[in-house]
């Protein structure tokens, strides 16, 4: 299986290089934006054709939720057009297609984990456009895999777990969020998954799947920073505060956690609980 992975120095892109070498039967081709633009047809086209692409995994993204509110066609050009044309060329080519969406297409006003079949209500840009790009893909797309995930981090680029980590060694207190609830989603976990299932989904019969995926448990930002602070030892206080204590350009919604149900119940898959992703996560950090 020849595979085009798409935004290659973004978090993900970059867990997926750095497993691809125990993949053995996979044919790996790490695109950046400068290599292939996924706003550009023809950069797309071009790439898929002279690769021989059986799948193409996206992680290409406009992730800035807040700068979204002020860059609203950038971020639907990246999140919406981007999916479109993977998914026509993906549909041109009859290759797979596997993209990545996002919690934020749910408002956050749910008082249960969030199904692959409840109805989305984005509130903010960012996860407006996540949700088209979702749309393009369902109807563009012949074959291939959404997968919602939350609150990403890994030991590539820059997230909230090293942001914890590094202030927590410089400040004596921190102040963190404790009303917005759901799950971290370790990179690596995610990684290995979408190769695990691969080769188990790529001959369904045609049409586009969608799943959850994050690590199990419930967690507040609050949690995950208390969290960071005892597994590193830092001699620092976390602090529970209101979202209304941070002015942000987007407002976050409050509760997001995934149901994982369907996608464990399909693939025979046993995901690991946040703290200890976290904990696995941070002895690998540098």
């Amino acid at each position: 299986m020849r595979l085009l992975i798409t935004g290659s120095k973004g978090q993900l892109g970059s867990q997926l290089k750095d497993i691809s070498k125990s993949y053995k039967k996979m044919d790996f081709i790490f695109a950046t934006r400068s290599e292939i633009d996924i706003t550009n047809t023809v950069s797309v086209e071009k790439a898929v054709k002279s690769y021989n692409i059986d799948c193409i995994i996206n992680c290409a993204s406009y992730t800035g939720v807040d700068a979204a509110e002020n860059n609203i066609s950038s971020a639907m050009k990246v999140n919406s057009l981007g999916a479109r044309n993977l998914a026509l060329t993906a549909a041109k080519t009859n290759a797979f297609l596997v993209h990545f969406s996002t919690d934020y297409v749910f408002d956050g006003n749910n008082y249960k984990p969030y199904t692959e079949n409840d109805i989305p209500n984005p509130q903010t840009v960012y996860g407006k456009s996540k949700l088209e790009g979702e749309n393009e893909i369902i109807a563009n797309a012949n074959k291939g895999l959404i997968i919602r995930t939350s609150w990403l981090y890994s030991i590539f680029g820059e997230n909230f777990v090293k942001t914890i980590r590094e202030k927590g060694k410089e400040k004596k207190h921190l102040r963190v969020v404790y009303d917005q609830i759901g799950s971290p989603t370790n990179a690596y976990d995610l990684a290995c998954t979408v190769l695990k299932i691969l080769p188990q989904i790529t001959d369904q019969s045609e049409g586009i799947k969608i799943y959850n995926y994050s690590n199990e448990g419930v967690a507040s930002w609050y949690d995950i920073a208390v969290a960071i602070t005892e597994l590193k030892r830092l001699p620092c206080t976390v602090e529970p505060v209101l979202s209304e204590d941070f002015e942000t350009k987007a407002s976050r919604p409050h509760f997001t956690l995934l149901n994982k149900n369907k996608i464990k119940e399909d693939f025979k898959l046993t995901i690991p609980h946040w703290r200890r992703s976290l904990e696995s996560c941070l002895k690998r950090m540098k």
